[in-house]
């Protein structure tokens, strides 16, 4: 379990925080705002007590041709929205044990949990500056924000709502995405060109350039707990030796291609999400061999990658505002379109029977839920 932090290490790796990171007391969060409707499309928010009860609308796919797929069918998923408040602009999101989502707000500098079984959503503000990017929730239930806009890490507790801060030293490193280690460390990716971790039963801090410069977006834990992280920019995938920290890279066939987020499956392939490229790409670590496939469709722009519990691939396409299936066995797409227009789902996380996405453009999130799973 992680512990907070009460001292740090004497000595600083390359701009390492030295400063112990601040506890403050649980804040108040904002009146629940009981703003989910269980059917497509959304509409106005209904009340908590009475929530809409119109049935989810089936997905319509469109497959694209293979082999017979051992996935289940389109016809056992649901897609449903759920509103969020206003100018949140929901970034990321991370289901917890506990049955409820998180989201970064990073238009409105909040952190936000949804119950989708009432639609009620609670906000805490995140303080003056906040500009929350990633929420990942650790195995205590803990929710980590990075947050960009005050260039900190902030562990929230799931109880108290008390949130702990750790400061990283230097510059703004503009923060993306977190995971956690085998030992419990998080470790974050900075688009200005860093990457680092925090530790936090010491407090430390250290923060390292990055490959090629700026760059650093999706960062992922395999099972055995190694971390893994792409660059945007600098359009690679890369391993970091959780000792020392150095980070080895390794190419993509595709020059450019724009790799912006990497997901493990169980067996700790890496899948990545390649933006300039419209394309899906897989790592084997074991083989050091990639193999890539292009998105169904024109004018692809893969966003977003998650592998669920049966090791199928989730990915997002801007350019058809779609949710994007890909069954490694049978290594065929398929693609459900999104009811609310150009949605922007930027970053996916999921538990069994439900991957969840946050549409930063349309105050919403969404859930691609197999039929019968408990909302």
């Amino acid at each position: 379990m992680l512990r907070r932090a009460t001292a740090l290490l004497a000595a600083c790796a390359l701009l390492a925080g030295c400063s112990a990171p601040t506890v403050e007391p649980s804040p108040t969060p904002t009146a629940g705002q009981p703003t989910a409707t269980l059917g497509l499309p959304t509409t106005t928010p209904t009340s908590a007590t009475s929530p809409a009860a119109s049935t989810p609308t089936p997905a319509s796919p469109t497959a694209s041709a293979g082999a017979s797929s051992t996935a289940p069918p389109a016809s056992a998923y649901v897609l449903v929205e759920y509103p969020v408040p206003t100018g949140s602009h929901p970034h990321d999101v991370a289901p917890a044990p506990d049955g409820t989502v998180w989201y970064t707000g990073q238009g409105n500098g909040t952190l936000g949990r949804l119950d989708p079984a009432t639609g009620e959503v609670g906000e805490f503000a995140l303080g003056p500056g906040s500009r929350p990017h990633g929420v990942i929730v650790a195995p205590d239930g803990a929710a980590w924000v990075t947050d960009s806009g005050r260039n900190e890490i902030q562990r929230v507790d799931p109880v108290s709502g008390a949130i702990t801060r750790y400061a990283l030293p230097g510059r703004n490193v503009n923060l993306n995405t977190a995971a956690i280690d085998a030992g419990g460390v998080v470790w974050f990716t900075g688009q200005a060109g860093f990457y680092g971790r925090v530790d936090p039963a010491t407090g430390q801090v250290d923060v390292f350039d990055a490959p090629r410069g700026p760059g650093p977006y999706g960062i992922d834990a395999t099972p055995a707990g190694e971390i893994w992280f792409v660059s945007l920019a600098g359009s690679y995938l890369a391993r970091v030796d959780l000792t020392s920290g150095e980070a080895t890279e390794h190419l993509p066939p595709t020059t450019g291609a724009g790799t912006r987020r990497v997901w493990s499956d169980s067996t700790g392939r890496l899948w990545v999400s390649e933006w300039n490229a419209g394309q899906l790409a897989m790592f084997d670590p074991t083989t050091g061999g990639w193999r890539e496939w292009p998105l169904p469709g024109e004018d692809a722009r893969a966003y977003s990658v998650f592998v669920d519990d049966a090791d199928l691939v989730w990915l997002t396409d801007f350019g058809a505002n779609s949710i994007v299936r890909f069954d490694p066995v049978t290594e065929a797409f398929e693609s459900f379109a999104i009811p609310s227009a150009d949605a922007q789902i930027r970053q996916q996380l999921g538990r069994p029977g439900e991957v969840w996405g946050a549409e930063s453009a349309t105050d919403k999130l969404v859930v691609v839920r197999l039929v019968g799973a408990t909302p």
